[in-house]
């Protein structure tokens, strides 16, 4: 029987590796590191990570995956195939250990780890329930990833950014639920002050979502969305039980488009941006009069009862100041490429969030002056008052989260950094047909 806190050898083959183990009372689940290029068991980035973990109830196994000649043959520590097998031996260890064997198990993988733990993922996904990557190289199981159905969480340094390109090529191809979330500021190694404190809470958040057993004694359950990318995962699941006619994704920018792009991808769709702009209040800018689209179509909220002349020039000329700003984006994100048909297609339109719900009906009415054969408005959240709003520019919502008390978007994400122009573009131009790409 497995001890509390102890060095374990872990048998592979005729051989044995050498782990640290540790076994909190009440443990909800596992988690094995795996460990990078170079690293072993006493890495301190691992060990501070692990510390985390333990303290939310999480079992922990640091175990080297070479010998101390092997870790010497840099062909070894780049052998994703060698790692892997020793990650299973491992896990299939684990599942014969009367202590263990009904404990959920999650994988944290650091740079080359990352890899060995994602092969593991794809060929254990019965015994694998979630993994985590830190500043991992995901491309060097680059044939694996489609095969990887564990939910996946890849963490890299903001300024990392080779392996941040390499972790955004290879989300695409993986198979399950999966985020990318970068640290700020952050290199590979995560030296920065307060860097691996924000990579060990991201982890643990991660493996109490998807790995834990039962309700955690101290933190409440995550109901909130991890980042866009997360409620953009799940609104596709949602979405890909029913059927569409020639799918469009229709996304609202800047936030909404990140979303846009994982409802495309999962729905097989074209992506376009819908354009519309909040009319602001006189005197009060963060509130709003309603909303005009690019059509120049204007929506004005039921509160506004009547205009008296001063308050009709003022919205005139916001209008006009608001249809600039629409054409800058029109011209910045489509890049001269002409916005999409949406005649006889289903369309679907997203935005991270619906706050007053002015600049969405303004988009959705003009939008069905253009004979869509069906429109869709998907959201992760909104409140119920306001989508009732909706519903009546919209033929079908799917919202997954009906917040009354709903106050800002952004309450529902844990991350909900601003989504800058850049990657708009780039997003948009990953759907664009390859001949209409300027360059």
């Amino acid at each position: 029987m497995l001890e509390t806190s102890c060095e374990i050898a872990v048998p592979v083959g005729d051989r044995e590796l050498h782990g640290s183990w540790n076994l909190p009372e009440m443990a909800r689940g596992i988690v094995v590191f795996v460990h990078g290029s170079g690293s072993s068991r006493f890495s301190p980035r691992n060990q501070q990570v692990a510390q985390t973990l333990q303290e939310a109830s999480f079992a922990t196994l640091l175990m080297d995956l070479l010998h101390t000649e092997e870790a010497e043959d840099r062909t070894k520590v780049f052998d994703i195939d060698l790692l892997s097998e020793r990650v299973l031996a491992a896990i299939d260890w684990l599942t014969e250990q009367e202590t263990t064997r009904s404990l959920p198990i999650g994988l944290f993988g650091a740079s080359t780890g990352a890899a060995a733990a994602l092969r593991a993922a794809a060929r254990r996904p019965a015994s694998v329930d979630a993994v985590v990557s830190r500043g991992g190289r995901p491309d060097l199981a680059w044939a694996d990833l489609p095969l990887v159905t564990t939910p996946t969480l890849l963490i890299v340094g903001e300024r990392d950014t080779e392996v941040l390109q390499l972790n955004r090529s290879a989300l695409r191809r993986l198979g399950g639920p999966h985020v990318l979330e970068f640290v700020p500021n952050a290199t590979h190694l995560f030296p920065e002050p307060g860097a691996l404190s924000q990579v060990a809470d991201l982890a643990k958040r991660w493996f109490m979502q998807y790995l834990a057993l039962g309700e955690p004694s101290e933190d409440p359950p995550v109901r909130e969305f991890v980042n866009r990318l997360d409620a953009a995962q799940r609104l596709a699941a949602r979405l890909k039980r029913r059927s569409f006619t020639n799918p469009l994704v229709l996304a609202i920018p800047r936030g909404g488009v990140v979303l846009g792009a994982v409802l495309a991808n999962a729905l097989h769709a074209d992506l376009d941006v819908v354009l519309s702009r909040k009319l602001r209040m006189p005197g009060n800018p963060e509130c709003a009069l309603g909303a005009i689209a690019e059509t120049g179509g204007v929506y004005l909220n039921s509160s506004v009862k009547e205009i008296p002349p001063s308050v009709q020039s003022y919205l005139d000329q916001e209008g006009q100041h608001q249809l600039t700003e629409i054409a800058r984006r029109r011209d910045l994100f489509r890049q001269g490429r002409p916005p999409v048909d949406v005649t006889g297609r289903s369309v679907i339109v997203t935005d991270d969030g619906i706050a007053t719900g002015s600049t969405m009906i303004a988009a959705l009415q003009a939008l069905q002056l253009q004979h869509p054969r069906e429109v869709i408005v998907a959201v992760p959240v909104a409140s119920p008052d306001r989508l009732k709003q909706v519903r009546t520019a919209c033929d079908e919502i799917a919202c997954l989260i009906e917040a009354p008390d709903l106050r800002a978007v952004g309450q529902y994400y844990q991350d909900f950094t601003q989504v800058e122009d850049e990657e708009v573009v780039t997003l948009l131009q990953e759907f664009a047909p390859a001949n209409t790409i300027q360059s």
